[in-house]
Parts: structure tokens; sequence; C-alpha cells
């Protein structure tokens, strides 16, 4: 009867340690999840806080079609991040 015992306070213990180890794993992966869902929470904010550029740009891809909206778009992006590099002192 000992042996029976002592077999299951290992088993016991084997099954506290894989447990222990899941829940970590657990833990793991919910900040990852946290992490994106925070990332597309801030996306999804500034969305609403602009609906003038959000239509404007819904306009553009209607007007000119989506390829040449992000060619735009694109170019316009690196002539603003251009200026606003070389307007900051230093």
């Amino acid at each position: 009867m000992s042996s029976h015992k002592t077999e299951l306070a290992l088993r016991r213990e084997a099954l506290l340690a894989r447990s222990a180890a899941q829940r970590d794993g657990l833990t793991a992966d919910w900040q990852t999840i946290l992490a994106k869902t925070a990332a597309a929470d801030r996306l999804i904010a500034t969305v609403r806080s602009h609906p003038l550029i959000i239509g404007a740009a819904a306009a553009g891809v209607m007007l000119l079609g989506s390829r040449k909206f992000f060619d735009v778009t694109q170019r316009l992006l690196t002539l603003y991040l251009l200026l606003r590099r070389a307007s900051r002192p230093g």
C-alpha cells in the first residue's frame, strides 16, 4: 500500500509540474494576443478619430483605383516624412 501512495504522490507531482508548464505557456501566448489586440485597438481608435481622412481615402480609391491610389499615397507619405525630418531642429 505504501508503494501505491508513493506512486500516486509522484504522479501528482508530475501532473502539477505539467500543469504549471502549461499555465506558463498560456500566459506567454496571452501576452502576445494582448499586444496584438492593443495594436488593433489603437488603429481602430485612430480611424474613428479621423473620419474625414478615411472618407478621403475611400474616395481616392474609388476615383483613382486602388493601385494608383496607393502609389500616390506612398509618394505623399515619403514627401511628408522628408519634410518632417527637414523641419526638425538639430
